[in-house]
């Protein structure tokens, strides 16, 4: 092996690319405090970057050379050098993507910040970008493996029979793996047909939730009650599903109450008025109080309608609303709670 000069070179190699890149890392911490793609580059990239000039370094200075020319140095230095490689490609993948999740990263905390009538737009593409990013980091990771196995010449010889056979085992993986393929392609058709997104407000099976997660397999659906629904993709192209927030987030509450005849209706409407104005969750546009029927139990039927910015805002609003009638109604005109009369 060569003299340990030779080695005194490669530890000091190795030590200043450390160095280079913990100098790039204080700088892009430093840029971060303005510049918030620098901050997530620092929090996604620090690892795989260190890894990757350690691996450069390494490749760089440690050669044939670094070996003697005796039959056993030999294949030390091929196996190393075929080690190196594998290494190689890994250390540049896991950058790579890490560094496009960082980036994406910093476009999806702005786009979470967006709120009144662009949330809607901002939900899309935060939908969309979280599944290109997916596609994206599996494409690479694959490409990545390919070259991998391709480094050795023994894989590079059976390619030929591989791809003779190509045809049998296309057929063959794709009749298994075709429920795989129908979710990821209903994943995308979601994503790019505006359909649905990331928290968007849907009823699926009776439930009521906000879309929490969205992948190329799966839905996962956040529950009022904080449970999680877990549906495949293809389930919401196959069966129909109420979405609350498909062209906007807004959303109206209704409040329905059965009282009895003598409800003063103008005055429980301007009351009702009142209490809007005070209560921050309504958004100040639309409200209305109506008397909808009249029931074959001898009571009315009052409904009052009442616009929210979201559909969280809406259900918090209802409940207000609710308890604030109840509660007028009660003490103000008693003689207005449901009853039935009974003639002799």
């Amino acid at each position: 092996m060569q003299s340990p000069a030779g080695w005194l070179i490669l530890v000091i190699a190795v030590a200043g690319s450390i160095l280079a890149v913990e100098l790039v890392r204080r700088v892009l911490n430093r840029v971060g405090r303005k510049w918030a793609p620098a901050q997530h580059l620092v929090e996604h990239c620090t690892w795989p970057a260190f890894t990757v000039a350690v691996v450069v370094a390494v490749n760089l200075v440690l050669g044939p050379g670094m070996f003697g020319s005796a039959p056993g140095e030999r294949n030390l230095a091929a196996t190393v050098e075929r080690v190196l490689g594998l290494v190689t490609i890994g250390a540049v993948t896991w950058l790579i993507v890490q560094a496009a999740y960082a980036l994406t990263d910093a476009v999806l905390d702005r786009l979470v910040q967006v709120e009144g009538e662009r949330n809607r737009r901002a939900r899309r593409i935060r939908t969309q970008i979280g599944l290109v990013r997916r596609i994206a980091a599996a494409a690479i990771i694959v490409i990545a493996l390919g070259a991998m196995l391709f480094s050795f010449p023994q894989v590079r010889a059976l390619g030929a029979g591989i791809l003779a056979s190509a045809g049998i085992a296309g057929a063959i993986v794709g009749i298994a793996a075709q429920p795989t393929i129908g979710n990821a392609v209903a994943g995308l058709q979601l994503a790019f047909s505006d359909a649905l997104r990331l928290d968007d407000v849907v009823v699926v099976e009776n439930e009521w939730g906000r879309i929490e997660e969205l992948t190329l397999t799966y839905v996962v659906l956040r529950l009022w009650d904080e449970r999680r629904l877990v549906l495949p993709v293809s389930y919401f192209t196959q069966h129909p599903f109420e979405n609350w927030t498909r062209h906007g987030s807004r959303v109206l509450a209704v409040v329905m109450l059965r009282v009895d005849w003598s409800v003063p209706v103008p005055k429980l409407r301007e009351v009702l008025y009142e209490f809007l104005q005070g209560n921050p969750l309504w958004d100040q546009k639309d409200w209305t109080l109506q008397v909808t029927d009249v029931l074959p139990n001898g009571l009315v039927e009052v409904r009052a309608l009442m616009s929210a910015a979201d559909s969280a805002s809406a259900w918090d609003l209802k409940c207000d609303v609710r308890e604030f009638l109840v509660n007028y109604i009660r003490d103000n005109h008693p003689d207005s709670l449901p009853g039935f009369r009974v003639r002799p």
